[in-house]
């Protein structure tokens, strides 16, 4: 049995301490906060509750994985469910599209109803990445990857000079298809001149296995593992800021904290290595990927009706998410704002024909750094800068014997599916007791 240590309580930390509790280990969390869930938590004001951040996640799978990897199904937690649609897209000439999940064939009829031929070129862009996804789940997803023996396959791919943004321009004439196409990535701050080319199989996951939801709001996916956490005892330490590890004999032996040291035979780094100064330098050279400016908006009376997810393309871009608890006759929403923001977003969210602003009675803003400083990183982990961005980042191993990395800052993209698989990477890589 190996002394565990668990530095942050976000859904990569939770995920972590749970499968390695359920391996045998005796296992510590460190949250620097008097809560745990990072970015799964809520805001609330006056009687509105938003999800802080997700709102959905891809390949449930990975969610049902963890429970039963931990202990009992999710189905016996938690009710995943699927969107009929995952979001719309409206464009500047006016015209929009609604882009379903998890069917071929809603997506070609969505898309042939924007012009004809664009259904069947959607379809032959997002088919172009299956084979992508085998490979890598294959050999880099879902297994712990030694970057210096990469299978051939796996290799060619992560290598590729190929950028999504030739990609795109090679697979469409029309840019609105392209827009669609690169939203998740420009959503999440990337320059798509910088994203590898494969990271775009997000549109296959999307049409083959759908988003889904969870009924009550994603805060109940942290409380679930918070909970999980207890049966499986693992010790949860609150309001204790890790701020470094210490290492001895070439080896990690504790974290240090305000409080002092927690030894550790093994430590596992789910916040941003950056924060602590034995990783740091293995990190210098990437950057964190930066939050959008956000408005949770508490409205009453007659608003219009919106999606899930509703995205207004142009600069600046906004995302307006319905979701959320409202007292009766009010609806909640969040809009995310991205580009060149010169006006206030419902000044903004106005010109797009959706003027709430005389039915706001609460309203909670959040910065870029005001998010960032309270989730102790950014949730959308680390910035594509190019192809070298793979071997840049860490994760699930570190140079130092011992210290394995898993949340936002040690996956290939944001969400959290990659944040789960991160999780179920460190576990493989540490094993059972």
């Amino acid at each position: 049995m190996a002394r565990v240590v668990v530095v942050g309580g976000g859904y990569g930390g939770l995920a972590s301490a749970a499968r390695l509790a359920k391996l045998g280990h005796e296992v510590t969390l460190l949250e620097a906060t008097d809560t745990l869930g990072g970015a799964l938590g809520t805001e609330s004001e006056a009687g509105y509750t938003w999800d802080a951040a997700a709102t959905a996640t891809l390949l449930p799978a990975v969610i049902r994985d963890l429970f039963r990897k931990s202990g009992r199904p999710v189905e016996r937690e938690l009710d995943l469910v699927p969107l009929d649609v995952i979001r719309e897209h409206r464009f500047v000439d006016g015209t929009s599209v609604r882009l379903p999940g998890g069917t071929r064939g809603a997506q070609l009829a969505a898309f042939d109803e924007l012009g004809p031929g664009l259904g069947q070129a959607w379809v032959d862009h997002v088919a172009s990445f299956a084979d992508d996804w085998e490979v890598l789940r294959r050999g880099y997803f879902e297994v712990p990857w030694d970057r210096d023996r990469l299978p051939k396959q796996v290799a060619a791919r992560l290598h590729s000079r190929e950028t999504l943004h030739k990609r795109l321009r090679r697979a469409f004439r029309d840019d609105r298809l392209a827009l669609v196409a690169g939203h998740p990535f420009v959503a999440a701050g990337h320059d798509l001149r910088n994203v590898p080319a494969w990271a775009g199989l997000h549109a296959y996951l999307e049409q083959r296995f759908d988003a889904w939801t969870i009924t009550g709001g994603m805060a109940r996916l942290a409380a679930a593992l918070e909970a999980r956490l207890a049966t499986r005892g693992v010790t949860v330490l609150r309001l204790t800021r890790a701020l470094d590890l210490v290492v001895r004999e070439g080896r990690v032996a504790a974290v240090g904290t305000e409080l002092g040291e927690v030894a550790a035979d093994v430590v596992v780094v789910a916040i941003d290595p950056r924060r602590l100064p034995a990783l740091a330098p293995y990190v210098e050279r990437t950057m964190p990927a930066i939050p959008p400016v956000v408005a949770h908006l508490g409205l009453d009376g007659d608003v219009p009706d919106v999606p899930h997810e509703l995205v207004l393309h142009g600069d600046p871009m906004l995302v307006v998410r319905h979701g959320g608890t409202a007292p009766p006759g009010g609806t909640a929403w969040t809009v995310h704002g991205r580009g060149r923001l010169a006006e206030d977003l419902l000044r903004a969210l106005a010109r797009h024909r959706l003027d709430v602003r005389e039915h706001v009675v609460a309203r909670v803003d959040r910065s870029p750094r005001q998010l960032v400083d309270e989730w102790g990183g950014s949730p959308l982990g680390v910035l594509w800068q190019g192809r070298a961005t793979v071997h840049q980042r860490l994760g699930p191993d570190t140079p130092i014997p011992g210290v394995y990395t898993a949340g936002a800052h040690a996956t290939p993209g944001a969400g959290l599916p990659y944040v789960g698989l991160s999780a179920a990477l460190v576990a493989q890589a540490v094993g059972p007791a």
